[in-house]
């Protein structure tokens, strides 16, 4: 009986032990962590303020759930690219960030992205980038529950094309538009530096 206490308390301790390891394994595997430049994009992690990489960032801001604006968005965007010169397409670098990264993984926001065109690079972070981004150019959203739906939550936000240097530095802002004229009018601009 002495022995039976004595294997059951030495099990105990093991489990705990083991416990305690793989609590610690866990948590070194979960996301690193990150500065606010450095998101997720399919397998990678991508800097979006990467001063080697000249080209001008077009950031769309959105979420792969939302039902109308994003795709729209995405969509004359990707109208806009179209009616670029290969010269032109070869110094924009297109780049649409989740605001919901609860729902939208690397993987997925990647996909969403080129749907939409093959240039457009979908990027996640973790809540604390997501909202130090949105903070740093004004980009106004909130989580909206909805009882009874499949969906569970919506991202009501704001929607503009963000024009940034490689820096990060803004250079100008478009609301959201129906026309992709306007976005190729500000990229030329932006591209020859003519930008207001």
């Amino acid at each position: 009986m002495k022995y039976q206490w004595i294997i059951l308390a030495l099990a105990l301790a093991a489990g705990l032990i083991t416990s305690i390891i793989v609590d610690k394994q866990n948590q070194t595997a979960a996301k690193p962590e990150y500065p606010m430049n450095i998101l997720e994009s399919g397998k990678e992690a991508i800097d979006l303020y990467n001063n080697e990489d000249s080209r001008i960032r077009v950031v769309y801001f959105g979420y792969t759930h939302c039902p109308d604006v994003c795709p729209t968005s995405l969509a004359v965007l990707s109208a806009a690219l179209q009616q670029l010169n290969d010269d032109q397409l070869q110094r924009v670098w297109p780049v649409f960030i989740t605001l919901d990264p609860e729902r939208d993984t690397a993987e997925k926001s990647a996909q969403y992205a080129q749907y939409f065109h093959k240039n457009i690079t979908g990027m996640t972070g973790t809540d604390e980038q997501i909202k130090a981004l949105a903070q740093k150019y004004g980009v106004l959203y909130m989580r909206t529950e909805l009882e009874g739906s499949a969906l569970e939550y919506a991202v009501d936000h704001s929607s503009y094309f963000y024009f940034l240097k490689p820096d990060g530095s803004l250079i100008e802002k478009v609301q959201h538009t129906l026309n992709p004229k306007r976005l190729v009018d500000t990229i030329e601009q932006v591209l020859q530096g003519k930008s207001s």
